[in-house]
């Protein structure tokens, strides 16, 4: 043994890691799985938006690593979430999710009940209208009928998805949940709003409310210039908005019309629910008897 080792301060001495216990070892594979659980449902949820299917565009639409992104969509094309255009390398949403979303549709389906509604709005007022439900703290798009005068966007085809608040159906979704929730929803939002110059989460809160007063959301100019929209929630029998149908136009056919366009979506939506609850408690809904 040489001087110097035997001279050395223990208590400078590197020590060797103490051994992971199982615990240790358990919570951090948990943690993996978890995490890549949570990035697989992110590139799925990207494949949804229209004009992402590139790996490039998939990365930068989920923040994540090439790398990484491509070793998920490998797993998911493998189980048949993903598929893969050998001609044009695009991914896209694979069969076996239209297993789990018919399955998913047996327990949760509005359009039956909403659009027979969605077809006499587009008939009457000419312009698109949209079938809109709450996924998390986003707003799915589940349903569009184009009028005579449709505008075109991307955020308008079916499977399209917004932070909550973002858009007239989305800020209906938001507006008619509880206040808490409300707070809760928008502190998660408000980094996403970076995409959207025109909002954050103080305005989203104040939109909520004049349309909670007002009884129902309009949206204009704040996510595609001259363009907007005004809707109305669906409540479910728990007096949750369950969906919401919307109608987006040109800024200055919704301004021009606007009474008459909140006055049929809120006739519609309470139609809806009629349906609903009937569907939900297992009977036919009754025929109301109109007094004139």
């Amino acid at each position: 043994m040489s001087f110097n080792q035997r001279n050395a301060d223990p208590g400078s001495a590197t020590m060797p890691p103490a051994p992971a216990t199982p615990a240790a070892i358990l919570k951090k594979s948990m943690s993996d799985v978890t995490s890549s659980v949570e990035r697989a449902c992110r590139i799925l949820r990207s494949l949804s938006e229209p004009g992402i299917g590139r790996l490039t565009e998939i990365a930068n639409a989920t923040d994540l690593d090439k790398t990484t992104v491509l070793r998920l969509l490998d797993v998911l094309t493998r189980d048949g979430f993903v598929r893969r255009d050998p001609q044009t390398k695009r991914y896209a949403l694979g069969p076996e999710l239209l297993v789990l979303g018919s399955a998913a549709l047996k327990r949760f389906d509005p359009r039956p009940f909403v659009q027979p509604s969605l077809w006499r709005l587009a008939g009457t007022f000419e312009d698109s209208v949209i079938l809109s439900i709450p996924s998390g703290v986003e707003s799915l798009c589940a349903d569009v009928v184009e009028g005579t005068f449709p505008i075109r966007a991307n955020y308008l085809a079916v499977g399209s998805r917004r932070p909550l608040g973002v858009g007239a159906g989305s800020l209906a979704l938001l507006a008619w949940i509880a206040d808490d929730e409300r707070r809760a929803a928008l502190e998660i939002i408000g980094p996403q709003l970076r995409r959207y110059p025109k909002l954050n989460a103080k305005l989203l809160e104040r939109y909520a409310l004049e349309a909670r007063e007002r009884g129902y959301a309009v949206m204009l100019d704040a996510v595609v210039d001259r363009m907007g929209g005004i809707a109305a929630p669906l409540m479910g029998p728990d007096g949750r908005p369950v969906a919401a149908i919307s109608i987006a136009a040109l800024t200055e056919r919704i301004v021009s019309r606007e009474a008459a366009l909140g006055k049929a979506l809120q006739r519609e939506c309470a139609v809806c629910e009629v349906l609903w609850r009937g569907a939900s408690s297992g009977a036919a809904p009754r025929r109301t008897r109109v007094v004139r």
